[in-house]
């Protein structure tokens, strides 16, 4: 059975954030602190993917395509985010719902940039289509995290360096990006950005969840 992931940053008053904090900062914490992780991030930073056209179906000495596959394995379970942060989407017997209590607190198009998919990870063709050092800008842990007003504001300027490319590097950056949007469709190089700047604009708070939706 196939898999349905979504990667949403929603825009939310500090009050809201206040509320949420206990419940959302443990589990990107324990997402971070897990060794696994670690050590998936690791390896993507020290080493990372070549062109995802290479990733399937290239001719390569067995040794080569062996360590090609392992690496591709690892990134993967890193961008489809672990259990802990699962939780969110999951829900727990004290926490708050994903869907009611963040994602439909404000139905305003303009306060929620959402990238869902069907067999694919959002974030994973970010990550891969903007490379670790950019990808490292991000705050939380990969594409989680619960920013205060302030943070957002303090933060913008990193978000800035990570998603602002020279028309090269925007060609480089969307040929790696291997989501097929429709035409109405946010890309994951544009979105972020953008709601990040809203909310700085607007003095709000943000909230990204990387999560399986089905």
């Amino acid at each position: 059975m196939g898999i349905t992931s979504a990667w949403a940053i929603s825009a939310h008053d500090d009050t809201v954030v206040g509320e949420l904090a206990p419940w959302v900062l443990p589990l990107v914490a324990a997402e971070r602190d897990d060794p696994q992780m670690q050590e998936r991030w690791r390896r993507w930073c020290e080493a990372p993917l070549p062109d995802h056209r290479t990733w399937s179906g290239t001719p390569a000495a067995p040794a080569e395509a062996a360590a090609l596959d392992a690496a591709v394995a690892s990134f993967q379970r890193l961008t489809a985010g672990g259990e802990h942060v699962q939780q969110l989407y999951d829900g727990t017997d004290d926490g708050p719902c994903l869907m009611s209590d963040v994602w439909e607190r404000d139905r305003s198009p303009e306060r929620m940039f959402l990238s869902v998919w069907s067999k694919d990870y959002a974030l994973a063709s970010f990550f891969h289509a903007v490379g670790p050092r950019r990808a490292a800008l991000l705050p939380g842990w990969c594409g989680t995290f619960l920013l205060t007003a302030a943070q957002v504001r303090a933060t913008l300027p990193d978000i800035e360096r990570a998603l602002s490319f020279t028309p090269e590097e925007r060609a480089a950056a969307e040929e790696q990006d291997w989501l097929d949007y429709a035409p109405d469709d946010e890309s994951v190089l544009a979105g972020p950005l953008r709601q990040w700047r809203q909310a700085a604009e607007a003095g709000l708070g943000l909230c990204g969840a990387n999560v399986h939706i089905r």
